[in-house]
């Protein structure tokens, strides 16, 4: 019984290579989200609504929608994907770095707003003095409001990563379900529970899927906390 429950090289892999496809999308995503995030809680602008809109669309498309325009965005019959292949060598449907692309657009909604929620909590003004110092608005940025926002962004990130780890149906549909390159977990998962007789494979695959989600939502959480206690903290002191 307790046999069963050790994982297989091919579920190994999978497991491996959901790691590395969520490690790269949130890396990338990352710049993207800060700088959206900043942008959607310090400034106001016509066509913030559409940004908003733009930018959180993911969460409400169903992922397969998701993955489908990338095929058509990106695919080597595109003509962004033909410039990509002809010029840089980057070929991204069907290949890891296609899932990661996927990966990266789900989770950029919850990084966003993740990352947004540490923005609102600072005080405009201490950026405004700064700038009253003579300090440019780039060291301002960088100086003063990704320090105090950076519990925030350690949370995005979290929830990214734990997002791009469960992340399937843009996966399948822009880089498809090529075990060894790119099956991730949950498409791992999807294999097993078409097979007939690998219920005990698939149950492997749902715990460990399970305990690596509920330890990047802990964490996640344990940040958002200690970032409020730290604001409401300097609001009591003040």
């Amino acid at each position: 019984m307790f046999t069963d429950l050790w994982l297989t090289d091919y579920e190994l892999a999978a497991l491996f290579l959901s790691l590395k496809v969520s490690s790269v999308a949130v890396f990338f995503a990352l710049p993207c989200a800060v700088i959206i995030a900043f942008v959607l809680s310090k400034y106001h602008f016509r066509g913030k609504v559409l940004l908003e809109a733009i930018t959180y669309l993911p969460l409400v498309l169903p992922p397969v929608v998701v993955g489908y325009l990338l095929l058509m965005l990106l695919s080597n019959q595109s003509i962004l994907g033909q410039f990509l292949q002809t010029h840089f060598s980057i070929s991204l449907a069907f290949r890891w770095q296609g899932a990661a692309v996927a990966v990266a657009v789900v989770a950029l909604p919850l990084m966003v707003r993740s990352i947004r929620l540490g923005f609102d909590l600072i005080d405009l003004r201490l950026g405004q003095a700064a700038a009253t110092l003579g300090a440019p608005p780039m060291k301002v940025f960088v100086t003063i409001y990704l320090p105090l926002a950076l519990p925030g962004i350690i949370a995005g990130i979290l929830l990214g990563f734990a997002r791009g780890l469960g992340e399937f149906g843009a996966t399948i549909t822009f880089a498809a379900n090529i075990a060894g390159q790119t099956q991730t977990l949950p498409l791992a998962m999807y294999t097993y529970i078409q097979t007939p007789g690998a219920e005990m494979a698939a149950l492997r695959l749902c715990i460990i899927s399970i305990l690596v989600s509920i330890f990047a939502l802990i964490a996640s959480e344990m940040v958002n906390t200690l970032m409020k206690n730290k604001v409401y903290g300097v609001v009591k002191n003040d």
